[in-house]
């Protein structure tokens, strides 16, 4: 998939003020500083779509992206450690579950994962919060660069071995990326692109 157009459209914390035009969504949530406004960034070849921050917990409303003006990629708040107040935690898990449970153009959720470190429980609990909510989802694993491939394969078996114990019959569809090499840019796009020219040919959409 080529990026052609790639525009902001709306910030909100309300599921009812996102959007209401029938095309389908990719939402992009992970914990607090994994790089995931640069993982945006390096998708849709802008380098200022995403606001990239050393401060973890910058993202805090739903933010929607329209990308080739046929399909949204909406970048939500991180879970997790962030810098806000405990009522500004609450609020960010209400919304957020909010858009995963009541989203219906929403086709599917990419959770990102820093690859750096071993299976995190925040991590896998989020995960499980989306097998329990039927939440179509994928992996994409960030910070490749940052580790031997020995490593990234170490890790990756690690989060595998993490959900099989706890009742997964078999690990999600996954992504390794760096926005640095932009490694993984290519069959990421692929996939998207796949399942919106699965959506519009079964007029899903």
């Amino acid at each position: 998939m080529k990026i052609n157009t790639a525009e902001f459209i709306i910030s909100n914390s309300e599921v009812s003020k996102c959007p209401n035009e029938p095309l389908p969504e990719y939402a992009f949530i992970g914990r607090s500083n994994v790089g995931k406004s640069s993982l945006i960034n390096m998708l849709t070849n802008h380098k200022n779509l995403a606001k990239t921050s050393a401060r973890p917990g910058k993202t805090q409303l739903i933010n929607h992206f329209k990308i080739n003006s046929n399909w949204f990629l909406v970048d939500l708040p991180g879970y997790g450690y962030a810098r806000v107040s405990k009522k500004t935690k609450e609020i960010f898990q209400k919304f957020i579950t909010d858009y995963f449970e009541k989203r219906e153009q929403l086709v599917c959720a990419f959770v990102l994962i820093d690859i750096r470190h071993e299976a995190q429980k925040i991590d896998l609990e989020f995960i499980t919060y989306l097998g329990e909510s039927g939440v179509p989802f994928c992996i994409i694993f960030t910070k490749a660069d940052k580790i031997s491939r020995g490593k990234i394969d170490q890790h990756v078996a690690a989060y595998r071995k993490a959900l099989l114990a706890n009742n997964w019959e078999e690990m999600p569809q996954y992504f390794v990326t760096s926005s640095l090499d932009e490694v993984g840019r290519e069959p990421l796009l692929a996939f998207i692109d796949q399942v919106n020219q699965d959506l519009f040919k079964n007029n899903s959409f």
